[in-house]
């Protein structure tokens, strides 16, 4: 027994994925393109893309907000694990990437569930605040420069309904936030939202160690 999170050595992260992951092959193929990249670190961990699918599953999502799309993995695990008539509005200013992402999407059966929005996703979801959306959305992602991530969770907390839930990735940053020796913007963007988010009365979080870190926020009003 253990009175604190174990650390995976790759013994037992192996073990880990052999007795959990249950990942379409069409998403393995994704991660494996994905890793021929040079940002391929951007790439989130299978078990958080399961992760993520059972909680949309969970909360019952319909409408899901995605800042950050990459290459689609983790638009794909949210839409496949949507209901019928669900949709994934996901954002990224890349055509690369997204071209990538669009290919593998169609091969999954998901590219209907998922509206791609190519452009800076501030204007985005300033976009939706001021088309009426606030309060709209069910589950939001925040996956994208670091730099902005407050205000990422500021707009997608406004776009998310009451008892929505956000998450957002590398809240851990690959151990740096705890390094008081890393001062640079990236790792003081994370270290300021994670401050923000445990001092946030407006949600009810927990930060998760999986992947390079994930907090979860649920919105209570």
């Amino acid at each position: 027994m253990s009175t604190r999170t174990l650390t995976l050595d790759d013994n037992l992260y192996r073990y880990l994925i052999e007795a959990s992951l249950r990942e379409p092959d069409v998403l393995r193929r994704l991660r494996e393109a994905t890793a021929k990249l040079e940002q391929a670190r951007m790439q989130i961990s299978p078990e958080q893309g399961q992760l993520m699918g059972l909680l949309v599953e969970l909360t019952g999502a319909e409408r899901i907000l995605e800042v950050g799309t990459f290459t689609g993995y983790s638009s794909a695990c949210m839409a496949l694990a949507l209901p019928a008539g669900g949709r994934v509005v996901t954002c990224d200013v890349s055509a690369e990437w997204t071209d990538m992402a669009r290919s593998f999407w169609r091969e999954a059966g998901v590219a209907d569930r998922i509206d791609l929005r190519l452009g800076p996703a501030l204007e985005t979801l300033e976009a939706f605040l001021a088309g009426g959306h606030s309060g709209r959305f069910d589950f939001a992602f925040i996956d994208a420069d670091k730099g902005n991530y407050a205000t990422y969770y500021e707009l997608c907390l406004e776009l998310l309904r009451p008892g929505g839930l956000i998450a957002v990735d590398n809240v851990l940053w690959s151990g740096r936030v705890a390094d008081p020796s890393r001062t640079d913007a990236d790792t003081e963007a994370i270290r300021e939202v994670n401050r923000r988010i445990h001092a946030d009365s407006r949600v009810t979080m927990c930060l998760v160690p999986i992947g390079d870190g994930l907090t979860l926020a649920r919105k209570r009003v």
